[in-house]
């Protein structure tokens, strides 16, 4: 893999401790500024949806700009908004802070997954996004169990300095390794990109991605809860635990890459159902602590083997035109069912069985991602046979 590829990866792992970090310190941040859990937990959302915003909004405003000249400007962003994050007076400012950093994080991911494509061969495509996703599973493996760690040492503002720093680092790393490129990070005209999208099968694979995610975060949003006030572990011991998770990340990461390069549809199903059953039984096993730990692994394995298949995906059905915007609105897809499952996590803890059944409610996503799925498959499917007969 070039090495322009690996700091597409850099840049991909400050913008995985951003978004995941808040996750292991809720309970601090709640603290701090005195709202519950469930207000807490829409920092996620907010966050999520400033990714929804951005992905599509930039994605069309830097189309013309030379390629290296968009992450850079997307990781100055970045830095700005935690550097806000550090600072913030209030719950409202940190807030706004989050969307801020947001709107940089789906057109970094959108862009760099074509770029990420046409640096390698066809075959190599799904594990070349695979490879510049690793950055967000190794954020969580080393990123969010650290900053986990510094904020319940030093305070939730000091992680969100120390985040800073990882930002700056990327951006020295993306103008140093990624070359000078004159050529426009997409050379289509933004209407026929819209046009292209908005096809069915492509709308049908960005709703299948919405869902599946959606059942990842409205349990990982409140895993830290879930481990010390279900699972009965100490909050000293949410840290090491989240590095099972980020293990799981990683592992499924790679697996749903080279599970994507033999069979795109297959890799989606299989992944989709998977996460499903994981999310399923974390309801009764989060009792056992044994059972926690393994789950949290499978969990994190599970929702990012999805990744890979999904966004491949939806870049084969905008079929050339458009994939720069499919792409980053795909990613923003992603953090709708991130906004959606944190919303709807609280929405269990808050008014209905409570923080126990997240998982259960949760699965419910995948399944439903699993049918729009096929829906997909099959609209494709009745697509072709309509332009092999004309």
């Amino acid at each position: 893999m070039p090495l322009a590829l690996y700091a597409l990866t850099a840049g991909a792992f400050g913008i995985g401790v951003t978004e995941f970090v808040i996750m292991g310190l809720l309970l601090e941040v709640g603290a701090d500024f005195a709202v519950s859990i469930a207000a807490a937990g829409l920092l996620i959302s907010g966050y999520a949806l400033g990714v929804v915003v951005g992905a599509p909004v930039l994605t069309v405003l830097t189309a013309r700009w030379p390629r290296k000249s968009v992450p850079l400007a997307l990781m100055a962003i970045f830095v700005a908004g935690n550097a806000a994050c550090a600072l913030a007076p209030g719950y409202g400012f940190l807030m706004a802070a989050r969307v801020l950093t947001a709107l940089a994080h789906g057109t970094f991911f959108g862009v760099g997954s074509v770029v990420a494509t046409g640096l390698v061969s066809p075959d190599r495509k799904a594990s070349a996004i695979a490879v510049m996703f690793t950055g967000l599973t190794v954020a969580n493996v080393l990123g969010v169990p650290l900053g986990t760690w510094i904020g319940q040492q030093f305070g939730w503002r000091a992680t969100f300095g120390a985040v800073t720093l990882v930002g700056l680092a990327a951006f020295a790393v993306i103008a140093i390794f990624v070359p000078r490129d004159g050529r426009p990070s997409d050379a289509e005209d933004w209407r026929a990109d819209l046009a292209a999208i908005l096809r069915a099968p492509v709308l049908l694979g960005l709703v299948t991605t919405v869902l599946g995610y959606a059942g990842v975060f409205a349990v990982f949003t409140y895993i830290a809860p879930m481990l010390t006030r279900i699972s009965g572990f100490d909050a000293a011991a949410v840290s090491p635990i989240l590095l099972v998770f980020g293990g799981g990340l990683v592992v499924g990461n790679l697996v749903g890459g080279r599970f994507a390069d033999r069979s795109v549809l297959a890799a989606v199903f299989g992944t989709l159902a998977a996460l499903a059953l994981v999310l399923a039984s974390m309801t009764p096993g989060l009792r056992s602590p044994v059972a926690a730990v393994l789950l949290t692994g499978l969990l994190g394995a599970a929702g990012f083997a999805t990744v890979a298949p999904l966004q491949m995906w939806v870049l084969s059905k905008a079929e050339g035109a458009g994939q720069n915007l499919a792409s980053s609105l795909n990613i923003a897809a992603f953090n709708l069912g991130n906004a959606i499952g944190a919303w709807a996590g609280g929405m269990t803890i808050d008014h209905g069985p409570g923080l126990a059944f997240v998982p259960l409610m949760a699965s419910l996503f995948p399944i439903a991602a699993v049918a729009v799925a096929l829906m997909a498959a099959t609209t494709s499917r009745r697509q072709a046979r309509v332009c092999r007969s004309a």
